[in-house]
């Protein structure tokens, strides 16, 4: 697979996620690929490589450790969603 199929990946298992409400992990998504713990980096740069092409967005940013992810047509909105 070449990066734009990765991307489409990580978006596709945001969305699949999301359904019940759940979120993409670093771990969902070593789960959904099949990397090894010892790769977290190989992960890390495939949900890295998706928020670079704005396919997805970190749901709560104020929280580093614990990053859960959406979709991009369910990131909660930058004002709060206060209009």
């Amino acid at each position: 697979m070449d990066k734009d199929d990765h991307v489409r990946a990580c978006y596709l298992h945001a969305c699949l996620k999301n359904v019940p409400r759940d979120f993409l992990t670093n771990t969902s998504l070593r789960e959904r690929f099949g990397i090894e713990e010892q790769n977290l980096s190989t992960a890390s740069r495939l949900i890295r490589d998706a928020i670079e092409v704005r396919a997805i967005f970190p749901y709560d940013p104020a929280a580093p450790k614990l990053m859960k992810y959406v979709p991009w047509w369910a990131a909660p909105a930058p004002d709060g969603g206060r209009s």
